[in-house]
């Protein structure tokens, strides 16, 4: 079929071909990554005054007082000193007192928002703040290198870290290497985290863990306890029914800016690009259509499309897709093991995205 002929039978609304994301190998420049070290789309317009408080949690009030107050001590120079090391200086000392805030809840209590709320209320210049996943931050990491991070950070006023990993020991070591040589130079820290497989109470509080796990950095974070409902903790939401074949297929050449994949390819093409690079894949797109969903074949395979699905839910791409549902994708090994929180959460968010998809399909 050429690029200029529309779908056999539906009325000629696009003009092109869909895109294909295995068509897809994106080089994404080392200052690229960190630019885009910034709250997803759907946290652009959150701020403190958004965060409405639950009357009756008043731990939710003194987070919002707290995280304000954190936020206006970060203005002027950077901790260093001068804002900028001259060449001749010594390496400055550690800052005493804590540099870092921890905010410790359950699900749905609101830390990403106040997270991101704190990244636009400091008193910086967006180049001199950065904000992310621990996924983004080991990706980083894998794609600069560790010395060249460190150097890329250092001059940052504030690093936001969402989602901290406890169940991953080995980039936990990472990253708190990492942070270390950061609180060194001043960079001011906030997180939140999940919490450690097989803990009870697992989904609820994770201060303990997180302070054990990064161990020398403890004393740098104040933990911030944020009580509420744990609304999300009802178990995992229904997908909707898939479409098949035709339906996404005829969606995708209707609708302007989407792409068009058969999914076990899709699998294998991300084998082959580096995650760091997953958010420039989805560049420009306004609807990814999937046709064959089928189960994931391995562990590896399910990380990377977690990945995936992060980088399209931050960015509001609705998916359509035929084949098995979303919330067949894993295997009852998968969702029972130490990355099952990973996978739950790509199966809420891939199934609110197919929520969003409904309109694209011709009723």
């Amino acid at each position: 079929m050429s690029s200029s002929t529309a779908f056999p039978g539906q009325s000629p609304l696009a003009e092109t071909a869909p895109q294909s994301l295995c068509a897809r190998e994106p080089h994404v420049p080392a200052d690229r990554l960190v630019a885009e070290m910034v709250p997803p789309p759907r946290f652009d317009s959150v701020r403190f005054d958004t965060y409405v408080p639950d009357p009756n949690q008043p731990s939710q009030s003194e987070a919002v007082t707290v995280l304000a107050g954190f936020a206006a001590g970060l203005g002027g120079a950077h901790a260093t000193g001068s804002g900028r090391r001259k060449w001749f200086s010594r390496k400055p000392a550690a800052p005493t007192g804590p540099r870092g805030v921890y905010l410790d809840g359950g699900y749905g209590v609101g830390k990403t928002h106040l997270l991101a709320s704190l990244w636009h209320a400091t008193p910086a210049e967006p180049s001199l703040k950065a904000f992310g996943t621990f996924v983004e931050l080991t990706n980083l990491v894998g794609a600069l290198g560790f010395q060249q991070t460190v150097r890329t950070l250092s001059g940052h006023r504030l690093l936001c870290i969402d989602e901290f990993e406890l169940d991953d020991p080995g980039d936990t070591v990472l990253v708190s290497s990492l942070l270390s040589r950061l609180v060194e130079a001043g960079v001011a820290l906030a997180a939140t985290s999940n919490t450690l497989p097989g803990k009870l109470g697992e989904g609820r509080f994770a201060a303990a863990d997180f302070l054990r796990e990064i161990q020398g950095l403890s004393a740098h974070f104040r933990p911030l306890r944020i009580d509420g409902e744990d609304y999300r903790h009802r178990g995992l939401p229904e997908a909707p029914p898939p479409y098949d074949d035709e339906q996404v297929t005829r969606a995708a050449y209707a609708t302007a800016g989407a792409s068009l994949d058969d999914f076990p390819g899709l699998l294998d093409h991300l084998a082959r690009v580096h995650p760091s690079r997953y958010g420039a894949l989805t560049d420009d797109l306004r609807a990814v259509c999937l046709t064959g969903v089928s189960a994931v074949p391995d562990q590896s395979t399910a990380l990377r499309l977690v990945v995936l699905a992060d980088r399209l839910y931050d960015r509001e791409v609705p998916v359509l897709a035929s084949g098995l549902p979303f919330d067949r994708l894993f295997s009852d090994e998968m969702l029972n093991g130490g990355y099952r929180k990973k996978y739950f959460r790509a199966i809420s968010r891939l199934t609110a995205l197919a929520r969003d998809a409904k309109g694209l399909v011709a009723q």
